[in-house]
């Protein structure tokens, strides 16, 4: 996606925001919301498997590949730890007795 139609989205974005009404603001963000929790799963893989990739094929840090793609570093750890969701639904780590 270029920069162009990034800031086409984030301009149609800020209009919603500009919805004088309240109930067609609400209703207007929804409709949003609910369009792209469809799409959040494909971008996610999406992501994932270049993130594997860069590092696989270009042999690139995890930093470096957060620089590249612009993304947290924290985001391409998970990619290789299998973390999915929020932080809250993480699978918590074992601490052993000892």
């Amino acid at each position: 996606m270029s920069d162009e139609e990034v800031r086409r989205v984030s301009d149609a974005l800020d209009a919603i925001e500009r919805i004088a009404d309240l109930e067609q603001r609400v209703r207007a963000k929804s409709q949003v919301m609910a369009a792209q929790a469809e799409r959040n799963k494909e971008w996610s893989q999406e992501r994932d498997e270049l993130v594997r990739r860069l590092n696989e094929e270009e042999d690139l840090s995890y930093r470096q590949i957060a620089a590249r793609l612009g993304i947290k570093l924290s985001t391409v750890q998970a990619v290789f730890r299998g973390y999915k969701g929020s932080g809250t639904t993480r699978p918590k780590v074992e601490k052993s007795d000892g």
